[in-house]
């Protein structure tokens, strides 16, 4: 990429896979996306700021310092400086001060965004909260309950655009546990899914979920008897885990306004099961949040090299 003089600071999203950076015009405005697959789980401590160095090359300063703010598991333990959880009730944009992330380079200026902690029951989110200060920097008004599906799915319930409380789910996870490496893996032979019996798995999961250790195992028994569908135990498998979801997250979701943040085939998953349970939800593209709630921070930080 040839140097752009416009840059003003530099947005990244550094997760435990994928290392996305946004140069930002003093507009506020992306200017440009650059990409790397060296995410958190791949790198030592020492070696975060040659990777940003390399991505960035080409826009480092003649003199000064460019300023960057990140987000994501690259403020873990385990990531390039730990960047300490702020904790519940907090603000999403700005919970607390970001940390310095050591560089030798003086052309690099890198601060970590916190995340956020629950002390009872515990939990914690790093990237999430960034995603939904983007959301809150859309739509400051919004009280009710934000759904984030994913690996870890988080339902997070916002008012007075503080984050007040929030759940999380292991939902993804398991799905591709069981899909890759249980008796189940087997079943899956495609990516297709048989809507149908995704709901009704749903409901048969919001009504018995003591029962769904059971029900795993006849999607197995079904394939191997009656030579069941891959598709439909794709959507047995999906329902089950997201019933099981749906029933223990009821008192967050129940009787409140809903938003769902993710990926459009996910949130639609999420959408649809939840419209059964006769609760609507809106679905928001989760592109664009987190450089938006990365912008909230840098402005209201007043983050600078």
């Amino acid at each position: 990429m040839t140097k752009n003089i416009d840059v003003s600071w530099v947005a990244v999203d550094w997760g435990t896979s994928n290392l996305r950076a946004y140069l930002m015009g003093s507009d506020g405005a992306v200017l440009a996306e650059l990409q790397s697959d060296q995410g958190m789980g791949s790198l030592t401590p020492d070696a975060f700021e040659p990777v940003l160095l390399d991505l960035l090359a080409d826009q480092l300063p003649e003199s000064g310092a460019l300023p960057v703010l990140c987000c994501g598991m690259v403020g873990a333990k385990q990531g390039w400086q730990e960047a300490p959880y702020a904790t519940t009730p907090c603000k999403a944009a700005g919970a607390a001060q970001p940390v310095v992330a050591p560089t030798d380079d003086p052309r690099l200026s890198v601060r970590i965004l916190s995340g956020v902690s629950q002390a009872s029951p515990a939990d914690v989110m790093r990237g999430e909260e960034t995603q939904i200060a983007g959301f809150l920097a859309r739509f400051p008004k919004f009280d009710g309950v934000l759904c984030l599906p994913g690996t870890h799915s988080k339902w997070v319930r916002i008012s007075a655009e503080e984050i007040v409380s929030f759940q999380t789910f292991m939902t993804g996870e398991l799905f591709d546990l069981l899909t890759q490496h249980s008796v189940l893996r087997h079943a899956f032979t495609t990516d297709a899914m048989d809507l149908a019996a995704f709901r009704d798995a749903v409901d048969s999961a919001m009504s018995r979920p003591q029962a769904i250790a059971s029900r795993l195992f006849a999607i197995r028994a079904e394939g191997l008897l009656n030579n069941q569908e891959p598709e439909v135990a794709r959507g047995q498998l999906s329902g089950y885990l997201l019933g099981m979801e749906l029933a223990a997250a009821r008192p967050y979701w129940l009787g409140m306004d809903v938003a769902i943040i993710g990926a459009p085939a996910l949130s639609g998953l999420y959408q649809e099961a939840l419209s059964a349970q006769g609760c609507p939800a809106r679905l928001q593209d989760a592109a664009g949040l987190t450089v938006a709630g990365l912008k909230a921070a840098y402005e209201t930080l007043g983050v600078s090299s």
